[in-house]
């Protein structure tokens, strides 16, 4: 969240194995001449243990189209979980992709591009057949439009690998016990047994404004009977969010809140959530940066407010000095920066993406950007291997181009962050599958922040339902106790007695435990 209630009163894996498989398909009218009525690429583009990413691009080649269905049958038992760029669905060995609102009109020589996630085991066969609106098409060996001829000969099958891998078990590795050190597997977060892990939980505001406006380093208490009580909702993780200028001991926070006096009751917090058997995630909120422009939290060069973009001036630093803090214990997670919101300074979309990734002098800011790579790189240089959650921009609302511009790393230790509140602009599922399923179906997702307004929890239940059938991870703004009609707030009392939005959110993760 940008500014929380208090303010006036006081986000080595396993390399995918990259294989490509193209089909051009065509239909023959009996005694006619072969005409091509349509082209389709099949491809495999990412393949783990047990699961692989596919897509299927199709050019028309007949008469214009205002609606479209691809259809084929997976030879070999292979079972789409989710999709994107069209509405997937499986009969048996019968997929099917029908087109969104946004991309049914199929032009003569136009192309569309649909892709999905689904499981294997065995051989991970192509397809030999497609249908596109019922019209069977069938593999085209290679001869030219006009050949009258045409032989199709199927595609060769893979010859399965006899030998499984040791990320290929029999059986799925069991998690460990208490809170897991994360590696990035594909598009999934596994421990160090290579189980599947999703992250789960609440965050637990408080030391990114206490300190700064001078009144603590908490709001409301992190003792033991504190800690229990979130992990009696069966939450597996507790986001903290941190102030920049406390916790590097700037002369503008009072001397008992800042320096050594933040970083240890941080530390202290971090301790006690693992000993409940929970992931820390220590997050960056508060900044240093004078920014007055579009959508201003404040006019405070101090790190009171929410600002576009860390500065290049103190937010490396803090990251050093997190880093060296914690990456001798790798079940402690790094959220790199809380809302970026480069957009609403910059005037175009692609300079907001350049400024998030490369920092620097960014249009609209009056102070030198620190972007992702920058933040990654102190990360990184101090040997820390621990995951790093990176989000997007709009507030880490708009992962539409962060696969485009997604920060290197040498561990490839990565995830993508990703935030949404009832009033967002990428509130639907609609938004969800254009935009965060591509991303989910390449790195692991976490939705570091969901919440809602309304004091109920009706909006979160869709979303923790979209996130729950992906498999991916989510955590509830916040565990204070403030008034939840003016701001998404889960508790009432620190005993971990619920609003009505966290009812919500309480049940659900203890029904999944």
């Amino acid at each position: 969240m940008r500014h929380p209630p208090r303010l006036s009163a006081l986000l080595a894996g396993a390399a995918l194995t990259m294989a490509s498989t193209a089909l051009a398909v065509v239909g023959t009218a009996s005694g006619a001449v072969a005409a091509r009525l349509c082209t389709v690429e099949y491809s495999v583009v990412g393949q783990w243990a047990g699961g692989f990413q596919g897509t299927v691009t199709v050019t028309n080649n007949s008469a214009a189209l205002s609606g479209w269905r691809l259809g084929f049958d997976f030879p070999a038992g292979q079972q789409v979980s989710q999709g994107w760029g069209g509405k997937w669905s499986q009969t048996g060995a019968r997929a099917t992709a029908v087109n969104e609102s946004w991309n049914g009109s199929l032009g003569t020589g136009a192309r569309v591009t649909t892709g999905f996630i689904a499981s294997w085991s065995g051989a991970n066969t192509a397809p030999t057949t497609f249908t596109l609106n019922g019209t069977a098409c069938d593999v085209d060996p290679g001869p030219g439009p006009t050949d009258p001829t045409p032989t199709p000969t199927p595609t060769p099958t893979p010859t399965p690998t006899p030998t499984p891998t040791p990320t290929d078990p029999t059986d799925p590795p069991g998690p460990v016990s208490g809170a897991p050190e994360l590696s990035v597997t594909g598009n999934r977060l596994t421990d160090q047994n290579g189980a599947t892990r999703r992250l789960l939980g609440v965050n637990r505001s408080g030391g990114e404004f206490m300190c700064v406006q001078g009144h603590g380093i908490f709001d409301g208490p992190v003792d033991d009977a504190s800690v229990r009580a979130i992990a009696d909702w069966k939450a597996n993780t507790v986001r903290i969010p941190l102030n920049e200028e406390c916790w590097l001991g700037l002369d503008n926070i009072k001397p008992e809140y800042r320096g050594t006096n933040y970083v240890n009751a941080v530390k202290g917090l971090v301790d006690k959530v693992l000993a409940h058997g929970m992931t820390p995630i220590v997050e960056l909120h508060w900044t240093y940066g004078q920014y007055t422009g579009n959508s201003s939290g404040c006019a405070d060069v101090h790190a009171s407010c929410q600002k576009p973009m860390p500065n290049a001036q103190y937010t490396p630093a803090f990251w050093t000095s997190v880093a060296d803090t914690f990456k001798s214990d790798r079940r402690i997670v790094f959220d790199l920066f809380n809302e970026p919101y480069p957009d609403r300074a910059t005037p175009t979309a692609a300079q907001a993406w350049t400024c998030w990734r490369d920092g620097g002098s960014c249009p609209g800011i009056g102070y030198e950007v620190a972007g992702m790579q920058d933040l990654v790189d102190a990360v990184r240089a101090t040997g820390a291997r621990n995951l790093v959650l990176v989000p997007g921009i709009a507030y880490s609302n708009d992962l539409s181009r962060w696969l485009d511009h997604a920060p290197t790393d040498p561990t490839g230790n990565l995830a993508a962050a990703w935030h949404v509140y009832n009033f967002n602009t990428c509130s639907n599922e609609a938004c969800w599958d254009s935009t965060l399923a591509p991303v989910a179906a390449r790195v692991p997702l976490i939705a570091g922040e969901i919440g809602e307004n309304t004091c109920g929890h009706a909006f979160i239940d869709r979303v923790m339902k979209w996130f729950d059938d992906r498999s991916l991870s989510y955590l509830g703004w916040t565990w204070n106790t403030w008034n939840c009609s003016s701001g998404p707030a889960l508790i009432t009392s620190y005993d971990g007695t619920p609003t009505s939005f966290g009812i919500g959110l309480r049940d659900h993760l203890r029904a999944l435990n």
